[in-house]
């Protein structure tokens, strides 16, 4: 039976409830809306979804302190026209007495409720059954229902008043619309209510402010600022409304509002203050201590916060915190993360509380991250203690010493351990002082890191797997960047033998270690002549799965196996080796990697044997190392090559000398860079006018290299010994490996030899093989040298047919002169004035952004158009330009039409 006036016990019967039940006169602030400040922002998209409330029977506003919860409600029910029963509540609400008495009263103030209609508590514990009975059928009997808002319903957590509620709510039909305003979850079957679609819910997600709504609540604090400025700080602040409207009115007192927004220590502001009062003073002592031990981590699961502790009960109370909303995120499987400032702000306050503290609860996170295998988390907490035999110990038994070399970490990693200091002196830290020194090209202090090293292994962990394979692979890079084939063999071999010890997940684990081990044994191999053997190697990293750990080794491998198709004479071949090479960074949008650049060097070569000398001169400018203690014989060997042969062309034959030779030593004599530097001397000597001296030159070239024996038997029929060229290439091997750049010479060697013995008709045959086979190559530059003895045979019809269009102009036009005098120099030049890299073939995509550059687009605009970043376009911008050999838009554009692709 409802308490009424009526039937209430005499002492305390009162015919108007003008108190609570324990005789407190009704504090009329708790039913009063809250004032909206001057510089409140009204957010359309969030009024918009709370007009959904009035549609259903529960409403729940829930986020952390100071989001925004109650001026959003409080500037929401102002606009409403029909009643609103505001209700703030407190923590005296716990008793179900109180707490109903406030509700009532809320209802009367209202007018939603008639003073003398259902009753009103006597009993501040307890709520009599009948009168809950009663308000809800005098609600369900209304016909418009009332706004029921209670603000800060977080302070009231006791089971019973939850359940009454969900009574009321349930009886009062369509009479109530309830709003919940608060930090945590609500006792009530929430899960019914969603799934019965009778339930809005606004969450932290959506009150947090974008970027554009934080601009508008700054201007209105009399701030403007860049858009990245702003976006920072929504970054920071993860849009949350206090800290925004904090710092805005901290900046205003700055003399630069921008920088102080950019710059400002969270543990020194207002914020500070408020989440201090507002969040973490509120907690338990050990809810406190947790908070403060977790605050050095970015992520972290109870098992972890355990470990912090030294305690058990991190689960539980981790729970809590995020159903609190207390700046405690759940970011999945159990995995908790804290809000950015809370966490600057726990972590001062941890240095004050807990002096001295904090490397051990870094070092701790270090190693129970290592057991679970997370390696970069592991690796920065390591650091953060300054642990760094146990930081470089994460990296080298991980087998992850190779990511100082390659992949998307390399930068991060050695900046890392850049901060390492000389008194860290185990094993691991020698291997990774040697990496980074070698990495460097700084060969005397990466190998005597190196020796410490191993020998420090040798005494403490000689059964070791893991370290030892690390130095073998810096014992490969060694190797390379000395010249030492046996060297790199040897390091080969004894990796070969370790990973036969170690789990093969690991391996897996680290692609990249076997990418660059393999890698260094082919650049040695490549060194040392042996083309088979290192395509062997660097083919099984070529081909390997394109990720991104391996992006350097990839690159450096394709490059490579470029380098050996030009030296076998594939020109087209090893094009298309080196264009993959030098996309393979920008197909991954990842930095172009501090790789050798050999792919670049090697299209350069390619461009000079075309006679296309300004884009081989783009290229060789384009490759041109800033540092010059850069150490790597292969790639020193192929820009000397594609140099000196560019300034021969160009009759440069004095600097082309000096450029044959490779600026660096070795320990080994290359067979095919000794012989390139002898046939540059050569040539030089011989375009001197002294032949005799040229020919001494060539007693340095090997004959086991077909390439640069022909060259030479060129030269000694230019120097007047034919009989010595004929008996040269009667000496070379070729075969299947030999491509069109060895067997064209070799024909016009052959064919100039039988046209100075008067054999016509055999130098005719040689000439149109050569062309024939020069015609797929785009092979120029054999006939260009040749001009001097081959021009009359060009000339005549059928040779002048297999010559046309690519190597002189086509068939004369009538009036134009033909014959002998129709073929210059220039005419073998390609008919503009860079012709392209490769047989253009650009991909769909590429076409697509060719033809929205003709239309005058910008960068900008066709990325918008194809839905793609602007990095993107300027990668295919960047491909295209080099199928097309031109370097600016207006220039593509033209040589794609010309070429009937646009």
């Amino acid at each position: 039976m409802a308490q009424t006036e009526e039937n209430a016990p005499g002492p305390t019967a009162r015919t108007v409830p003008d108190a609570d039940p324990l005789g407190d006169p009704f504090l009329l602030s708790r039913f009063a809306l809250p004032t909206r400040p001057g510089t409140f922002l009204r957010r359309q998209r969030l009024v918009q979804h709370l007009d959904q409330a009035l549609r259903t029977p529960l409403t729940l506003v829930i986020g952390a302190a100071g989001a925004g919860k109650t001026l959003l409600a409080a500037d929401w029910a102002a606009g409403l026209r029909q009643p609103v029963a505001w209700l703030t509540a407190e923590v005296g609400d716990q008793r179900p007495g109180v707490f109903w008495s406030y509700v009532l009263q809320a209802l009367r103030a209202c007018g939603a409720l008639a003073p003398g209609a259902v009753g009103f508590p006597a009993d501040a514990t307890q709520v009599d059954h009948g009168l809950l009975a009663a308000l809800a059928a005098e609600l369900d009997a209304r016909d418009q229902p009332v706004v029921v808002l209670l603000d800060e319903y977080d302070r009231v957590s006791a089971p019973e008043v939850a359940e009454q509620l969900e009574f009321v709510l349930h009886h009062a039909g369509r009479g109530i619309r309830l709003i919940l305003v608060t930090r945590t979850e609500p006792l009530l079957p929430l899960h019914r209510y969603r799934a019965d679609g009778r339930l809005t819910e606004i969450r932290a997600a959506e009150l947090a402010f974008t970027p554009e709504e934080a601009d508008s609540l700054l201007e209105m604090h009399g701030l403007s600022l860049p858009a990245p400025a702003t976006r920072a700080l929504v970054n920071r602040t993860r849009g949350w409304a206090a800290g925004l409207r904090l710092c805005a009115l901290a900046a205003l007192e700055s003399a630069d509002p921008e920088v102080y927004l950019k710059e400002f220590e969270a543990d020194r502001s207002t914020v500070a203050d408020f989440l201090l009062a507002e969040v973490l003073k509120r907690q338990t002592e050990q809810t406190q201590d947790l908070l403060l031990r977790v605050s050095v981590l970015e992520d972290f699961c109870p098992d972890l916060a355990n470990v912090l502790t030294d305690r058990s009960d991190a689960e539980p109370l981790l729970v809590e915190l995020h159903r609190a909303n207390a700046f405690v995120e759940h970011v999945g499987h159990a995995w908790y993360r804290l809000h950015p400032l809370f966490r600057e702000i726990l972590r001062a306050h941890l240095r004050v509380r807990l002096p001295g503290l904090e490397p051990e609860l870094h070092r701790r996170a270090a190693q129970w991250l290592r057991r679970s295998g997370t390696l970069p988390e592991a690796l920065a907490h390591g650091a953060a203690a300054s642990d760094w035999d146990l930081t470089a110990a994460v990296l080298v038994d991980d087998l992850a010493i190779g990511q100082l070399f390659t992949g998307p970490r390399s930068d991060d990693l050695a900046q890392l351990f850049s901060r390492m200091g000389p008194e860290a002196a185990s094993p691991a830290t020698e291997l990774v002082r040697a990496a980074r020194d070698l990495s460097r090209f700084d060969l005397d202090h990466g190998l005597a890191h190196l020796r410490q090293a191993e020998q420090r292994l040798a005494a403490d962990a000689p059964d070791s797997a893991a370290p030892r394979l690390s130095c073998a692979l810096l014992e490969a890079l060694a190797a390379r960047l000395t010249g030492s084939p046996p060297q790199a063999e040897k390091a080969a071999e004894a990796a070969g033998e370790l990973r036969k010890e170690i789990p093969a997940s690991l391996l897996d684990k680290h692609p990249e270690l076997t990418a660059l081990l393999l890698t260094h044994l082919g650049s040695a191999r490549l060194w040392a002549g042996r083309f088979e053997d290192a395509r062997a190697a660097l083919s099984a990293v070529a081909g390997a799965p394109g990720e991104a750990s391996t992006v350097l080794p990839r690159e450096e491998s394709m490059g490579h196996l470029a380098l050996i198709d030009y030296l076998n004479g594939w020109l087209g071949r090893a094009e298309r080796k080196a264009l993959a090479a030098v996309s393979e960074a920008e197909r991954l949008n990842l930095p172009r990697p501090n790789g050798s650049e050999i792919g670049r060097l090697v299209l350069a070569a390619v461009a000079v044997d075309r006679d296309e000398l300004g884009p081989a001169q783009a290229l060789l400018d384009e490759t041109a190392h800033p540092r010059p203690d850069t150490r790597d014989p292969v790639p020193a060997a192929a820009r000397a090559l594609a140099t000196a042969r560019l300034l021969l062309v160009r009759g440069n034959a004095g600097a082309a000398v000096e450029a044959a030779t490779p600026a660096v030593s070795a320990a080994v004599v290359s067979p095919w860079a000794a012989s390139h530097e002898a046939l540059v001397a050569s040539a030089a000597h011989l375009a001197q006018g002294q032949p005799e001296k040229a020919a001494e030159y060539l007693r340095g070239v090997s004959e086991d290299q077909p390439t640069w024996a022909v060259e030479a038997a060129r030269i000694h029929l230019a120097a007047g010994h034919p009989e010595a060229a004929i008996d040269l290439l009667d000496g070379v091997r070729t075969g299947s490996r030999t491509g069109p750049a060895v067997t064209v010479r070799a024909a016009l060697v052959r064919a100039q030899a039988a046209a100075g013995a008067g054999d016509a008709a055999t130098a005719r045959r040689l000439v149109a093989q050569a062309l024939l086979d020069a015609r797929r190559e785009r092979l120029r530059r054999p006939f260009l040298d040749a001009l001097a003895w081959l021009r009359p045979l060009l000339a005549t019809p059928p040779l002048h047919e297999l010559a046309a269009g690519w190597l002189v102009p086509g068939p004369p036009r009538r009036g134009e002169p033909h014959g002998p005098e129709a073929f210059r120099p220039e005419a073998c030049r390609p008919e503009t004035p860079s012709s392209p890299l490769v047989a253009v073939e650009l991909s769909g995509r590429e076409l697509d952004v060719l033809r929205r550059l003709a239309a005058m687009m910008s960068t900008q605009e066709i990325a918008a158009d194809l839905y793609v970043s602007v990095n993107t376009v300027k990668t295919h911008l960047k491909s295209a330009y080099r199928k097309l050999g031109v370097n600016r838009r207006n220039d593509a554009v033209r040589r794609a039409r010309d070429l009937r692709l646009l």
